[in-house]
């Protein structure tokens, strides 16, 4: 799984290590990552982005990954 938003000129992802882990949000300014934080939770990661960030927590969408 994984979720993304456009918000501000950067791209917001929230995908999800390995389970024991957690799940990552990344920050990508273009092609460049600018920031990566763990989070426990999606929901962790999308209110760590609204309260850092400001992006809205009702727009997140499941970017569709094809099989190879």
């Amino acid at each position: 799984m994984i979720l993304e938003q456009r918000y501000k000129d950067l791209l917001f992802r929230i995908e999800q290590d390995e389970p024991s882990v957690g799940f990552y949000l990344y920050i990508y300014n273009g092609d460049k990552c600018e920031a990566d934080y763990l989070q426990d939770t999606v929901l962790a990661c999308k209110e760590f982005a609204f309260e850092e960030y400001g992006v809205p927590m009702n727009a997140w969408h499941e970017e569709i990954q094809e099989d190879d």
